[in-house]
């Protein structure tokens, strides 16, 4: 079966900066990003993208597709069931929102029974504690964990614990009694870590020593995270190593928080927070009460960096110093409270090579040429930065 996953225009401008470089399918919530949720369900499946002309050369389309599905929704046993009963040329609607078709869409079928859409980053964070339950057993299912074979950690309700191979596990204390803990493949959790389910630690990912992880927790592949972190999702390939608190937040790929970089989930009134909005350009009140960072791919900041509730950071930015930056941060921006300047695209792109050179990945010409779009995409939102 051929999939193509498309984005919903107004969804993916929505979910800006972290659609800037991918499409929404490749989103990470729980174990899995979006696109391999659905392949567990479909498994052989080859995937597409139907996204923006400038990603399509790191993640193609393809001319013909058996199956059509918004990639800002996450699949389900209901949901699969009804797509599976679909005819040529029928589709599955919730909320005039198609969700997913077969061929070319000529008949709408109303689905009416409860849907996970990730409508904003925001999404991302609040629904990833669910979403690693459900990814756990479907990934567990069926499978034997390998054991806990250091005999100075401290596990409780084993049960609710999935080791992959080549994990190594040194003095930590696991508790999967409020929700499941996935260590994946050749993850490294180091001297003195505290765990709290639900938690997922994917592939080649390392948890620092002494670290606290609070709960609902996702750490993509090969980041590597320490310090106090609660409901926080790395998509991937990042760093926050050294002590400091994180809450509420997405972080993207090849980013690097230094030691010290602490991020306010709350505000000291408890009022609801504001965000900046991609769609509207301004901030909007998000009804939530806890919103941390939400951080573009390639950005990073320097030792004692502070966040205040509800920034968001766009791609490949540099921000240093221990004041508060503005909350909202266009790509390539560089500098500190005290102002800011362009960061200028050849830089970028050496000091994003060096970072994925310590993981042995290069930066890919599509890679370049998705930066650059986006640099130029940018512009203006940086000029009335500059100001």
């Amino acid at each position: 079966m051929n999939i193509q996953f498309f984005d919903e225009p107004n969804l993916r401008k929505a979910l800006l900066p972290l659609t800037f470089t991918r499409p929404t399918a490749e989103l990470r919530i729980g174990i899995l990003t979006i696109r391999e949720k659905w392949q567990q369900y479909f498994s052989g499946a080859h995937c597409s993208f139907k996204t923006e002309d400038y990603l399509q050369g790191k993640f193609p389309s393809a001319e013909q597709a058996d199956l059509q599905i918004n990639g800002s929704v996450c699949p389900n046993e209901h949901l699969v069931a009804e797509i599976n009963k679909l005819s040529e040329g029928e589709g599955l609607v919730s909320q005039g929102m198609v969700i997913a078709s077969k061929g070319i869409l000529k008949k709408r079928i109303d689905y009416l029974q409860e849907l996970r859409v990730i409508h904003t980053p925001a999404d991302l964070f609040t629904h990833n504690g669910a979403e690693i339950r459900a990814d756990f057993a479907r990934v567990t299912k069926g499978r034997t964990s390998c054991p806990v074979d250091d005999k100075h950690t401290i596990v409780y309700n084993p049960e609710n614990v999935f080791i992959e191979n080549g994990v190594k596990i040194r003095a930590a204390i696991i508790n999967a009694e409020d929700g499941p803990v996935y260590i994946g493949k050749d993850v490294e959790i180091q001297e003195g870590a505290i765990i709290k389910g639900p938690f997922a630690a994917c592939q080649g990912a390392v948890v620092a020593m002494g670290s606290k992880m609070r709960g609902d927790n996702t750490l993509g592949p090969y980041c590597k995270v320490g310090g106090e972190v609660s409901n926080t999702i790395f998509i991937g390939y990042s760093n926050k190593v050294h002590d400091g608190f994180i809450g509420n937040s997405v972080i993207g790929e090849w980013c690097n928080l230094a030691a010290g970089t602490n991020v306010s989930n709350l505000k000291n009134n408890y009022s609801s927070i504001k965000v900046h909005s991609y769609t509207n350009d301004i901030l909007e009140d998000t009804g939530k009460i806890f919103h941390g960072l939400i951080m573009g791919d390639y950005s990073r900041c320097g030792i004692n960096a502070m966040f205040n509730t509800g920034s968001v950071v766009g791609v490949s930015c540099n921000v240093y110093d221990a004041a508060f930056p503005p909350k909202f941060l266009p790509s390539f921006a560089w500098g500190s409270a005290a102002g800011f300047t362009e960061f200028r695209l050849e830089e970028a792109f050496e000091v994003a090579k060096k970072g994925m050179a310590r993981r042995k990945v290069e930066l890919s010409k599509e890679d370049e040429k998705i930066l650059t779009h986006i640099f130029q995409q940018e512009k203006i939102q940086r000029t009335q930065l500059l100001k």
